[in-house]
């Protein structure tokens, strides 16, 4: 984030003239439940099953792009496994993930600090991975950005 965020009425708009810039990512997720069946309220609780994720590509300013549109191309050890749209993260990729995080902090005294780092959410679905693995992700304008699994 370029600039603070702060509910309520954080909007989309709002959060694209905050942002810097956008980048492709991978999040790698994990998760203690077994076959990932859990509530919202224990996933919540459970950090949303993040272990860690990776960020590459070129840095493309929000304005410069529609990230509803973006398209995103995930392979799998070299195949295309799944492919997606911007707009299937809550009908606007990012920014209206971000709004929906923001708005709720106002109330309680609090923001989205100026340089946060923002995974919004993932246009695809999970795909599952093992030892040898190798995943890329390519967004449209954005670049790639490749995970090995050892």
């Amino acid at each position: 984030m370029l600039r603070v965020l702060k509910g309520p009425g954080c909007h989309i708009a709002a959060v694209l003239a905050a942002t810097d810039f956008g980048l492709p990512g991978i999040e790698v997720i994990d998760s203690r439940y077994r076959d990932f069946k859990f509530d919202l309220k224990s996933v919540i609780a459970d950090n949303a099953s993040a272990a860690c994720f990776a960020v590459d590509g070129r840095a493309v300013p929000a304005g410069c792009v529609d990230l509803r549109t973006l398209g995103v191309v995930l392979e799998k050890n070299g195949k295309v496994v799944l492919l997606g749209a911007g707009a299937a993260v809550l009908d606007h990729s990012a920014a209206a993930a971000v709004a929906m995080l923001a708005n709720p902090l106002g109330p309680r005294g609090q923001e989205i600090p100026a340089g946060t780092l923002i995974l919004a959410g993932g246009v695809t679905e999970a795909v599952g991975v093992q030892a040898g693995d190798h995943v890329d992700l390519r967004v449209q304008a954005l670049g790639s950005v490749s995970v090995r699994f050892v």
